[in-house]
């Protein structure tokens, strides 16, 4: 081969391998894992479900809630700061002690934040399940005794507490991660569309409370996407996609274990099931492989 030629072939083959190694390399940064914060309350943590996260028995958050599967599923970084029974405020302050406000593991290099949060300001869902289930026993399963005791209370109180307290959590998230993506996702259905007199066991709610209950879950749901918008965050309706899936279906259908004879220890929460369903949702409606 003449000298010219080869000497022709030989830049070729450098420049091409530049070029290669460049390739690669722009390859592997992109490649680079996305910094995911998980916030949230037990909903977010998985509480009840198996494995135990032994990092924080406090907060009885799982391994298997749907920000580890998300992160799993995606190859993000995942820091999870979830907790069970967190409250709005408990963004800002420490809920227990030893765990630091949730918004301290956020920083300007996080790229993505999910949380679900708002059931437990006011005690509304707990004090809500535990009213109504009452009332429910006492009245053999008819009527509507919750909502005939409690009136428009419990929307009440997310009108005048919870919402803007959501505000305000949600500003704090912007303030410290102002260049990540936020989900904030609303919650499953617990219960179903219409009474189902085989579930009283299960869940022993009156049958004119059912649709009670449900309409507390859709104001809050609604108030919490109304939050979600006006901070720039996108809302993951999870309540859409939970019908057919409540308290009230059985084992293997259901994404909430009932308030009774329940799966996991902890009643009215997602099973594992559940929390993969509200994975997938996440990363459905955010675009993420």
């Amino acid at each position: 081969m003449p000298k010219r030629t080869l000497r022709h072939v030989m830049t070729a083959t450098i420049a091409a391998g530049a070029l290669a190694l460049g390739l690669h390399g722009g390859a592997a940064q992109a490649a680079t894992p996305l910094d995911y914060v998980a916030l949230g309350d037990s909903y977010s943590a998985g509480s009840g479900v198996l494995p135990v996260d032994l990092g924080n028995l406090l907060c009885l958050r799982s391994t298997a809630d749907y920000p580890h599967v998300v992160a799993a599923r995606t190859g993000a970084r995942l820091k999870d700061v979830t907790c069970g029974g967190a409250q709005t405020k408990d963004f800002t302050e420490s809920q227990y002690p030893g765990v630091a406000p949730q918004v301290q593991a956020l920083g300007a290099d996080t790229g993505l934040v999910t949380l679900t949060i708002g059931g437990n300001d006011n005690g509304t869902f707990i004090n809500a399940l535990t009213s109504c289930a009452t009332a429910g026993v006492l009245s053999g399963g008819t009527g509507s005794p919750c909502r005939d005791k409690n009136g428009t209370l419990f929307d009440d109180q997310i009108d005048a507490n919870t919402y803007p307290a959501l505000r305000s959590a949600l500003r704090a998230v912007r303030d410290k991660a102002p260049n990540a993506r936020v989900a904030v996702l609303g919650y499953p259905w617990i219960t179903p569309a219409a009474p189902d007199p085989s579930c009283f066991v299960k869940l022993p709610v009156a049958s004119g409370d059912v649709a009670y209950l449900r309409g507390i879950q859709a104001h809050l749901n609604d108030v919490v996407r109304r939050a979600a918008e006006e901070s720039g965050a996108t809302y993951v309706d999870v309540a859409q996609v939970s019908e057919g899936h409540d308290a009230c279906k059985p084992e293997g259908t259901r994404w909430i274990e009932p308030l009774l004879f329940g799966s996991n220890i902890v009643p009215v929460h997602p099973n594992a099931l559940g929390e993969r369903r509200m994975a997938e949702r996440t990363m459905s409606v955010l675009g993420l492989g």
